[in-house]
């Protein structure tokens, strides 16, 4: 239930061995599902999954996304076959709409409903949605195929517990959490950094705890250097007590009432 992001990765040249080292390693401790995005780096971030996991395709379980702007259906097939190119694959496991825009969603899984015709993708989902959306996308013809959701979820955005969160969980539709540390911010919280020292483990990895705690949801951390690899697979055998749950939920407080999704 733990993957590798790539968001903001292949922006800086400087650090593009350490991050193609990083991926190798997740890819060798068990973390099959990488996550990019035709956006992140114009492409490039997917230029460098495709790098890292040449000769290891079967290794990997491979999502990327398309652009609103590209979400009419013959706009789709062309934006995921850029994607493939820049992979240097045949085919993605899972291919999202990163957000939903102006184009309908029938358009859209028209799309989606040719590339998996053609092969060229398994699944498909969605980013961005939030309750409402979700509930109108299964009301359209073959949206009930839809494979996850990928929302922002962590400790200090926890709106989609009020209604989402339950609703994909009674469908078993798997949720995958994006940011699941603030991209940093809340690793200096004073609640966080206690629970932290009573399990010797660091806040990143108790953040990470948190999230994976739900059953059937997945996130995809970032880490662009192998130490951040190791330290994110930490996260996996750490197990928060009622205590630990309970100081953040003070810390934290879980939502009250229907929020808005709240995106970055």
């Amino acid at each position: 239930m733990l993957g590798l992001g790539t968001w903001h990765m292949a922006e800086d040249a400087r650090r593009r061995d350490d991050e193609l080292t990083a991926l190798r390693l997740g890819l060798d401790l068990g973390l099959a599902v990488v996550d990019t995005a035709e956006m992140y780096g114009d492409g490039d971030a997917e230029t460098l999954v495709g790098e890292a996991i040449h000769g290891r395709r079967d290794d990997v379980f491979l999502v990327s996304k398309v652009l609103p702007s590209n979400a009419e259906a013959d706009a789709t097939v062309r934006a995921c076959e850029g994607s493939l190119r820049r992979l240097g694959t045949d085919r993605l496991d899972l291919y999202l709409l990163h957000w939903l825009g102006p184009t309908p969603l029938e358009e859209t899984l028209d799309g989606f409903a040719t590339l998996v015709d053609q092969g060229k993708i398994r699944h498909w989902g969605v980013s961005n949605l939030d309750h409402d959306g979700m509930a109108e996308l299964v009301a359209i013809a073959g949206g009930d195929a839809v494979a996850t959701d990928q929302v922002l979820y962590n400790l200090s955005r926890r709106g989609i517990e009020w209604d989402l969160l339950p609703w994909c969980q009674d469908r078993g539709l798997p949720l995958m959490a994006y940011s699941p540390i603030e991209q940093g911010r809340l690793l200096d919280h004073p609640a966080l950094r206690a629970v932290a020292e009573r399990h010797d483990a660091s806040p990143a990895q108790v953040a990470l705890a948190w999230v994976l705690r739900h059953d059937g949801v997945l996130t995809v951390p970032k880490a662009g250097t192998p130490e951040h690899v190791r330290e994110n697979c930490g996260a996996l055998e750490l197990q928060l007590t009622d205590e630990d749950l309970g100081e953040l939920d003070v810390a934290f407080p879980p939502p009250t009432g229907p929020q808005a999704l709240e995106m970055l």
